[in-house]
């Protein structure tokens, strides 16, 4: 049995405030959109947080710090590679908040997130990021249908 399998590595990032609020990113992308928090893919050679911090500044203009590892979401594509993505929050930041070609970027209340437009998935991640006793969404196929299980 082969031990090895190709990967796509990307990161999320939920940046939070002491007030309640999150980051989120109405993204516009046609095979992704809907509102989502900010990241994106691990370039090769690149540390897992070099590339979540590139990819919030990129989308965002905030430089995060201090950032914590929530745990992971991964499922096998059609094509049998693995998507991986690793999740991250934090409430240290700096910068300005402005948009990008991905998408706009504005702060919401959290208790507000669910009645946004979500990107496909998104419903599960706040209480993936708030409950420190999980570390990994998996998905899978039963009967042709997507199926999460949260550990």
């Amino acid at each position: 049995m082969e031990n090895t399998e190709k990967v796509i590595l990307t990161n999320m990032c939920m940046i939070y405030d002491d007030c309640g609020n999150v980051v989120v990113q109405n993204r516009v992308d046609k095979n992704w959109h809907g509102f989502a928090f900010p990241g994106g893919h691990v370039e090769r050679g690149e540390s897992f947080t070099d590339a979540v911090i590139r990819e919030v500044y990129e989308e965002t203009g905030l430089t995060v710090s201090e950032l914590q590892m929530c745990g992971i979401k991964d499922w096998v594509r059609e094509d049998g590679i693995r998507y991986i993505v690793h999740l991250y929050k934090t409430n240290k930041f700096e910068g300005e908040l402005r948009s990008s070609d991905e998408g706009e970027i504005m702060w919401v209340p959290m208790n507000k997130f669910y009645e946004l437009d979500l990107a496909d998935g998104m419903e599960s991640y706040p209480k993936f990021f708030m409950e420190d006793k999980l570390s990994e969404i998996y998905l899978y196929r039963e009967n042709g249908e997507w199926k999460e299980c949260v550990k």
